[in-house]
């Protein structure tokens, strides 16, 4: 059976968009949990931030593969400059904006990422907070630009990023969060636990 390259880069496209919602998902909710002090779910910060940084430059390769797949599908109608500039795309112009604002916002915490040293912690993490916008423009962008988007299994899949960044965020407003980044003393004369000594 063979699928002719319109065909491929369709399916590329929705399995590719799909992977980086979910990944992107967790990327968010990792860069929640690396603000808490202690370990995570049995994890140590560390590992919890190198697993974000890991699930961060993977949701990319899928993000890159979902815009590639697009620029080869005639439905999608999506031009180079789509990429770059949002809302003046053919193909439903709202919602693809959505896509491109999340895109841009990704490539600028990309760039900020790898350029950290040399532009400084606080513009870096200025920069980083608007991963907080790039996702739910994400999330609007499936499901207003996607041929799944009435589905139930992409709805379950929605609901689920929804539901799990929802958790984390109410995780980091609760106290358990704050007490989690307060280092407990043990007796005196003895490091704080999580110390680095």
């Amino acid at each position: 059976m063979s699928i002719d390259l319109v065909s491929a880069s369709w399916y590329l496209a929705r399995g590719s968009g799909v992977s980086a919602l979910v990944l992107f998902t967790l990327v968010v909710v990792l860069g929640m949990a690396t603000r808490a002090a202690r370990p995570v779910a049995g994890a140590p910060r560390f590992a919890v931030r190198a697993l974000h940084s890991s699930a961060a430059l993977t949701a990319v390769v899928f993000l890159g593969l979902h815009v590639v797949a697009l620029l080869f599908d005639p439905y999608a109608q999506l031009r180079l400059v789509d990429l770059v500039l949002p809302f003046g795309g053919a193909y439903r112009p709202f919602w693809l904006g959505l896509g491109t604002l999340a895109l841009d916002l990704v490539l600028a915490i990309g760039v900020s990422s790898w350029l950290r040293g040399r532009i400084g912690p606080r513009a870096w993490k200025a920069v980083h907070w608007t991963a907080y916008a790039a996702w739910p423009f994400a999330v609007l962008h499936g499901l207003g630009t996607g041929t799944d988007a009435g589905t139930w299994w992409l709805r379950a899949v929605t609901a689920a990023c929804v539901a799990a960044v929802l958790g984390a965020l109410a995780w980091r407003r609760s106290s358990a969060f704050e007490a989690a980044r307060r280092p407990t003393l043990t007796r005196p004369g003895r490091p704080l636990q999580g110390s680095s000594r």
